[in-house]
């Protein structure tokens, strides 16, 4: 019978489960610190480029851009490929992105390098994620999907703190570098552990693209676009908060971003087992903390062991990511790789919208903090998303 992922073969050992697991969150590890890395080192980019430090937070919205054209597009194209060999060729092209901004001479370069960087970020997770769901019982998908975006949030939690200090003593372009390397690593892993499934089932592009005809999927895509850009808005400029609001020293910010990743992690183990209990109701609970939490931030950030509790409480928003990942899987029928790639197409719309929401509050003159009230506002946005998505489940089952 065919599973969630769309393939018929029998499901490996749990031993070599978790070894294909461990590959796919390498590579999400790899996305983690080339995603996040430069929100850290905003103050460092804008000096050594001589720009403004909202002129990052646009490159930053180049990187989300690329996600957002590259997930659908490259999920539809890609459809007719084997997920191995998909995951391969998606991990080979983020390496040559990252290594290409490494070098980026100037502030339209690096723009165009992490546009393309961007590229094969979200249908990367959502081929890992359906590899994932294939390899355990339906009813543990969501936790299956958690542990392959684990390397994200460790990614947080180390990755991140670690290439932003390096990168404060040497170069930001270091930070680069180590994910382009990070990236060939998991090519390696993937070639190694994940075997080629010959029997896997492989849609057309007009398959895939029934997807869009579902407005359940649309509805979920909307919850995290929407309601996911409160997280990007604070994290994006937490580094000036830190030192302009709360004033402390710019090597605070590795532990703060390290803060941010044990939440990170805590919330994205919490909401697979909220939504395989809860199932959509468990989004709705989860919108509710994020509002809250983001309402907390302009309050916390007054001092430097509230501001490091918040970052706590605000990586727990990441919970979001396996329920609407494992949602999309539930209501996509047989488009799933358009539907699960289009999950991290709709969060990098969030990314590309908290940061620019965020900066013209900045620019309007309410302070670094406005970017907590700014937060709430989209979170209550994606709630009111969320009610749509329900009441129709209601109604229509």
């Amino acid at each position: 019978m065919a599973n969630a992922s769309g393939s018929t073969a029998a499901k490996p050992s749990r031993r070599y489960a978790l070894l294909i697991e461990l590959a796919l969150a390498v590579g999400g590890f790899a996305i983690g610190v080339g995603e996040f890395t430069i929100m850290g080192l905003m103050p460092n980019v804008a000096e050594a480029l001589n720009i403004s430090e909202p002129q990052v937070g646009n490159v930053i919205s180049a990187y989300a851009l690329g996600v957002v054209v590259g997930a659908p597009l490259i999920a539809v194209m890609g459809s007719h490929f084997y997920r191995r060999h998909l995951l391969l060729m998606l991990m080979a092209f983020f390496a040559l992105g990252n290594i290409a901004s490494a070098f980026a001479p100037d502030y339209h370069t690096l723009m165009v390098f992490r546009f393309i960087s961007g590229l094969p970020h979200g249908a990367y997770f959502g081929v890992a994620s359906l590899v994932a769901a294939s390899l355990v019982p339906s009813h543990k998908r969501a936790q299956a999907v958690s542990r392959v975006m684990s390397g994200l949030t460790i990614a947080m939690l180390v990755g991140n703190p670690f290439a932003t200090w390096l990168s404060q003593l040497l170069s930001w372009r270091l930070a680069f570098a180590m994910v382009g390397g990070i990236a060939i690593l998991t090519v390696i892993l993937v070639f190694i552990y994940l075997p080629l499934n010959r029997q896997e089932k492989r849609n057309s592009p007009a398959q895939e693209l029934t997807a869009l005809k579902r407005s359940q999927v649309w509805l979920t895509l909307g919850v995290g676009a929407i309601g996911f850009a409160g997280m990007f808005c604070v994290f994006s400029y937490l580094a000036p908060v830190l030192i302009n609001v709360t004033q402390v020293s710019p090597y605070w910010i590795p532990v703060a971003q390290a803060a941010f990743g044990a939440g990170a992690i805590i919330g994205n183990i919490v909401g697979g087992k909220l939504y395989d209990r809860m199932q959509l109701k468990g989004v709705g609970w989860l919108l509710v903390w994020c509002i809250a939490i983001l309402l907390l931030f302009p309050l916390a950030a007054q001092s430097l062991w509230s501001v490091l509790l918040i970052c706590v409480a605000i990586g727990t928003m990441v919970s979001l990511s396996p329920a609407l990942q494992t949602r999309l899987m539930d209501v996509a029928a047989d488009a799933q790789t358009l539907a699960a790639a289009s999950n991290h197409a709709a969060f990098n719309v969030a990314n590309a919208l908290g940061p620019w929401l965020g900066g013209i509050a900045i620019g309007a003159g309410f302070g670094w903090t406005i970017t907590g009230y700014v937060g709430a506002a989209t979170a209550a946005g994606g709630l009111i998303v969320f009610f749509f998505a329900y009441r129709q489940q209601q109604r229509h089952g």
